[in-house]
């Protein structure tokens, strides 16, 4: 792989903003072509990106080792981000317009104080190109198993391809090291997953004879360490795929008489349970339904039970800024949802429950490592993937998903929290 720093020793000729190269050649150029074009020039002045065109040309000079965008279809470029912002820019990529040596390190420039990246006076642009979400992808209990279906039931066999042998989909805990950086290897991996659900299952104290709750099954490997603690454990998914995969890995370990999986929204959860816990299953509820996912949690458990989540979060007011906007991570990715934020979270049981937040720990660093552990793999395997009948533009699909997610929780821009509910018995 060509490396920025090597490109960047060869002296090479810049271009004209103004003049891209197959622009140019079409007549009266659309306008938002044209205004996309002066906004990447401002953007890698601004952030010190290397911008390459035909022939190795460059946009603008740029400093060594500076992250790259390499444009192969400049034209095609500027013009799905005219249309469509940043789902153009994402669906540019897609498509191959655009690449880079080290996707992670441009989007990490890119994803730090994102909100800068369109200066003050051309912020009304938004207009032009931001969606609200679509209503038939609202979280609603008649979408959510289509909008899970989507996603998690693309092939167990894809998922398998990258995740490590636990079938974890969700952030590690791995060992720290000097200034508590995680030391994240692909052989630590399952021990950093089992670490994570085992703090977890500390955090809602479950234990032998513990009635627990899961909403959100993936492939069953927290409600296998929950009944090898020796806890009776109903587990409940709307992922056709996840629930014949986990039932059968629970009964191959032989506790099928202490778990079971069922196909179920979570808003038809009934029973009573001493514990509840849900691993990024929130952020796939979107903002609308919060007040229903927490009045669940609150119906179901016992006087004196503990909720313990683990959830993706960003600032609240990103998460304000972002609410009622379609993005490609929705379009693409996971439709229907919201990351929240930790304020949210707690506002809302609040408004909504008797529960109360009694504690929050965060470790965005390791999901970042997490999620680098998962791309590379993904990434090597892509011969595999193709032979599952995924084409390129699913590939390079996810492959930039893993990386701008990677990216997010590199910048602080994302994070993940596990956090601990319990009831205000007082009020109850």
């Amino acid at each position: 792989m060509t490396t920025s720093t090597s490109l960047a020793a060869t002296p090479t000729p810049l271009v004209d903003p103004t003049r891209w190269p197959d622009v140019a050649r079409v007549p009266h150029a659309p306008l938002r072509a044209t205004v996309a074009g002066r906004l990447l020039h401002r953007i890698a002045a601004r952030r010190g990106l290397r911008v390459e065109l035909h022939g190795g040309r460059l946009l603008r000079p740029a400093p060594p080792g500076a992250p790259v965008l390499r444009l192969h279809r400049p034209h095609a470029f500027l013009h799905r981000i005219g249309k469509s912002g940043l789902i153009g820019f994402g669906e540019s990529y897609q498509a191959g317009d655009w690449d880079s040596p080290d996707l992670v390190a441009l989007l990490t420039e890119l994803a730090t104080a994102p909100g800068t990246l369109v200066p003050a006076g051309a912020q009304w642009l938004r207009r032009l190109y931001v969606q609200r979400p679509p209503v038939q992808e609202l979280s609603t209990a008649a979408n959510a198993r289509r909008n899970v279906h989507r996603h998690y039931d693309l092939s167990n066999d894809l998922f398998a391809l990258f995740l490590d042998p636990t079938m974890t989909y969700s952030s590690a805990l791995f060992p720290t090291g000097p200034g508590h950086a995680p030391v994240a290897t692909r052989d630590s991996l399952p021990a950093a997953q089992h670490r994570k659900i085992d703090r977890l299952l500390d955090l809602a104290r479950v234990g032998p004879g513990t009635r627990l709750l899961e909403i959100g099954t993936g492939w069953g490997e927290l409600a296998l360490r929950a009944a090898a603690r020796g806890a009776h454990v109903v587990s409940l998914t709307l992922s056709e795929e996840q629930l014949v995969l986990a039932r059968r890995r629970i009964a191959e370990a032989g506790q099928a008489d202490r778990a079971s999986v069922w196909l179920c929204d979570y808003r038809a959860a009934g029973g009573e349970y001493d514990a509840v816990v849900s691993v990024e299953m929130i952020e796939a509820v979107g903002r609308p339904f919060w007040p229903d996912y927490f009045r669940t949690l609150d119906r179901v458990l016992a006087p004196g039970g503990r909720v313990a989540l683990q959830a993706i979060t960003m600032p609240h007011d990103r998460m304000l800024a972002s609410s009622h906007t379609y993005t490609w991570i929705l379009k693409y990715i996971f439709p229907g949802g919201l990351i929240p934020s930790v304020r949210a979270i707690e506002e809302t049981a609040i408004r909504h429950t008797r529960l109360r937040l009694t504690g929050s720990d965060a470790y965005g660093p390791h999901y970042a490592e997490t999620l680098r552990l998962w791309r590379e793999r993904f990434t090597e395997r892509s011969p595999q993937v193709a032979a599952l009948g995924f084409d390129e533009v699913f590939r390079r699909t996810w492959e930039l998903y893993l990386a701008y997610s990677e990216a997010g929780f590199r910048t602080g821009y994302l994070d993940v929290h596990q956090i601990l509910l319990t009831r205000d018995e007082v009020t109850a």
